[in-house]
């Protein structure tokens, strides 16, 4: 296999059992001179298993800047590259991207060696529907994290997001308010002994404990809703009522106990109501 000097090999690696690396990869990674790792600890224990020994380059988030130089002379030198990530396909949710543009705009050949991917994995097994939008790390303020699913769950999409374990509830808690009339899978260690996939409704799914552990994929399904007619002329009728004794906030509260409808539908239908009795 002969590889292109002044090209940079996007590798993709398992993402838990490591017979899951290609064949390809395989080959690259050995006729790699230098292989750019997130974690060089937990990269080594996939070469060792291998049977392969090349140099290794530490390059994570907090020293990408600074490495760039001194990997782009390497390319320059006519060394043959590969980045690889701790785990599945680099760049997603992981660094690189610096160095990726970099060699774009030096022209170099960018190469990707497909493999494993948690996303298009977790993706497979939801048996939701497969026209999704990919997040990758949610934030972790609930400030910020309360606008950026308040915009997201307004896209009728099935969504992948990834999350520490250790804080699951946190994130669940949240999901609760925006994604109401959706479905929930949890991919928790995809491919390892201990692999396992929590499914419910995100209504009715239940708060952890003990907390799980480890890094979780969460895929979140379409709006179920949008695929049943809703009686939109009795959630008036109720909107009319409560509206008489409650505010505008417990009112929209109030439907949701009982509508199969999005949270941001109901406000708009009472907004609606309000605005007409103003007028």
């Amino acid at each position: 296999m002969n590889l292109s000097t002044n090209s940079l090999y996007i590798v993709s690696t398992p993402i838990g059992n490591l017979d899951d690396i290609t064949l390809r990869a395989v080959n690259v990674l050995k006729e790699s001179d230098i292989i750019l790792c997130e974690d060089t600890r937990h990269s080594i224990k996939l070469l060792n298993h291998l049977k392969i020994k090349k140099k290794l380059i530490s390059y994570h988030k907090f020293n990408e800047k600074k490495q760039i130089n001194s990997v782009i002379e390497h390319i320059n030198k006519g060394k043959i590259l590969s980045i690889i990530s701790d785990a599945g396909t680099p760049l997603l949710s992981d660094p690189g991207k610096l160095l990726l543009n970099e060699c774009l705009k030096r022209q170099f050949k960018i190469v990707p060696i497909p493999g494993v991917s948690s996303i298009t994995t977790a993706m497979s097994v939801s048996g939701y529907d497969d026209k999704f939008l990919f997040y990758g790390f949610l934030p972790k303020k609930e400030g910020e994290l309360e606008n950026v699913l308040s915009t997201l769950s307004k896209l009728d999409y099935s969504q992948i997001f990834f999350v520490p374990a250790v804080k699951i509830n946190f994130y669940l808690k949240i999901m609760k308010k925006h994604y109401l009339d959706r479905k929930i899978m949890i991919a928790k260690e995809i491919t390892k002994i201990h692999e396992e996939f929590f499914r419910d409704s995100i209504k009715d799914i239940k708060l952890f404990n003990p907390i799980l552990k480890g890094e979780l994929t969460i895929v979140i399904s379409e709006n179920i809703s949008t695929k049943r007619p809703i009686n939109e002329k009795k959630i008036v009728n109720k909107i009319k009522k409560y509206l008489k004794n409650y505010s505008l906030k417990d009112t929209v509260e109030l439907i949701l106990e009982t509508e199969n409808i999005s949270k941001n539908k109901i406000y708009q239908l009472c907004l609606k109501v309000k605005n007409e009795k103003n007028n």
